[in-house]
């Protein structure tokens, strides 16, 4: 007969088995902690059962405890603040080391450091009216001649009488008027306020091209299939030729060594970086549309007995009125006023349909309204289609200073000469002066040209006209 024996089942599985059953049982264990702290279930702390009440000597059992307990925290104590002695003691000798080792580096040291410090409290701030009006009376005293820039739009209100002053006290100093921005204006306008302006000093009409290109930059490809660009009136520089051959002239006339030095003064915006530029014929001076770009003195050499000098913004005082303020002040740029008060500013000057019929509007009652309308016409919107009027009123201010928007100023009928003006003053300053070539230039300028655009009025208290 056959026994058959029953083997036990084996209890060994495999690895993959065995790690899949303990992440099981993690998991499930993780799951009821997490369900007992949601209903606030915790394990319950074992307390100290203490000394029975009925213990024999339970006094003296209690007393023996809270005296070793004292015993163990006194020694703890002590340990800490011996511990705390030590490293206080071996920082004092690391320290003492150091200065003994190197006391004359630690001195010299010490000498610079004050030597710094002092240079960065000296050190001036670049866009302080301090600093700016130091560095515009630098170019006022260093000039043989000091050209002030007047853009054409509003001639009297880029005039600065202290600057005029100034640059007359000296009595060697010429002063030349630069008309900038001409293609902006009417011709008639122009003709003009040249007109009215050469009764005190000589003016040149100037229109700075706006494709001005660095020339040191070298192209890296001149394939012969490329074009030659057509130049735009954009493109075009007038008056630089006319301008270039007076100063050159006037220095061959001086009989001096030294070359002709020429500031170029004049409020933010008005051109002047540009119109350096442009004598020079290549990108000498940084320029941008934000007001106060350049901020200290640049000299650029024009030619062999020419060298030009760049110069700050002038600073426009807070007495002048709130509109000149907004166009030619540097209180936006500096915090004292928001971009939005100075558009509000400007559009209590202009007619409301003018301004309407420019920037193709529907009709608005502040200029908050107007901004907003602005804003959702060119786009300028923020998250979730909130229209940006900051950056609409940004852009509003940058077509009054910058090259955009055309607008004039008319000729007042009964302009008198300022009190420093005298005739003294006017046969001096003109003196020099080839004034024959200089209307030959201003007439070739505004007849090159040839502004066809039509203009129309838009009258307002300040005279301004928008175009």
């Amino acid at each position: 007969s056959f026994s058959l024996e029953l083997r036990k089942a084996s209890k060994r599985v495999s690895c993959s088995k065995r790690y899949k059953i303990q992440k099981k049982v993690r998991e499930h264990n993780k799951k009821l902690k997490k369900e007992a702290k949601k209903k606030g279930l915790k394990k319950p702390v074992k307390k100290d059962p203490g000394v029975p009440n009925s213990a024999p000597f339970k006094e003296d059992v209690l007393r023996e405890a809270e005296q070793r307990r004292l015993q163990i925290e006194e020694e703890k104590e002590r340990k800490r603040q011996a511990k705390k002695e030590e490293r206080a003691q071996k920082r004092k000798n690391e320290k003492e080391a150091a200065v003994k080792e190197a006391e004359p580096s630690a001195k010299k040291a010490r000498k610079d450091t004050t030597e710094n410090n002092t240079v960065k409290r000296s050190a001036p701030n670049k866009n302080s009216k301090q600093h700016l009006c130091s560095e515009l009376n630098k170019v006022i005293d260093a000039s043989d001649v000091v050209i002030e820039v007047l853009d054409a739009r509003d001639p009297l209100g880029c005039r600065c009488p202290q600057l005029e002053e100034a640059v007359l006290l000296g009595g060697k100093r010429k002063l030349l008027f630069v008309l900038t921005k001409i293609d902006l204006v009417p011709k008639e306008n122009a003709e003009k306020w040249i007109e009215c302006l050469q009764r005190e000093f000589p003016v040149v009409a100037f229109k700075a091209s706006t494709q001005m290109r660095d020339k040191t930059v070298v192209r890296q490809s001149k394939r012969s299939h490329f074009t030659a660009l057509v130049e735009s009136k954009g493109a075009t520089c007038f008056g630089s030729e006319c301008l270039t051959e007076l100063l050159t002239a006037y220095a061959a006339k001086t009989q001096s060594e030294a070359s002709l030095k020429v500031g170029v003064v004049g409020f933010p915006n008005v051109g002047k970086s540009s119109l350096i530029n442009n004598l020079k014929g290549m990108m000498a001076c940084h320029v941008g549309i934000a007001k106060g770009t350049t901020k200290t003195v640049q000299e650029v050499h024009m030619s062999k007995t020419v060298n030009l000098m760049d110069s700050p913004g002038i600073v426009a005082s807070p007495s002048n009125p709130a509109a000149s303020m907004a166009l030619r002040s540097l209180q936006v740029e500096e915090g004292q006023e928001t971009v939005l008060d100075a558009v509000n500013t400007l559009l209590k000057q202009c007619d409301k349909s003018q301004v309407m019929l420019q920037y193709t509007v529907p009709d608005f009652r502040n200029s908050l309204e107007f901004l907003t309308l602005l804003a959702k016409k060119r786009g300028f919107l923020q998250k979730g289609g909130v229209p940006n009027t900051v950056q609409a009123a940004n852009t509003f201010l940058t077509d009054w200073t910058g090259a955009k928007l055309r607008y004039h100023c008319k000729v007042p009928g009964n302009y008198s000469l300022p009190n420093y003006v005298t005739e003294e003053v006017i046969t001096e300053m003109q003196n020099g002066w080839d004034l024959d070539k200089v209307k030959a230039g201003n007439m070739k300028t505004l007849k090159g040209i040839n502004v066809t655009a039509e203009f129309t009025n838009l009258d307002a208290c300040e005279q301004f006209i928008v175009t």
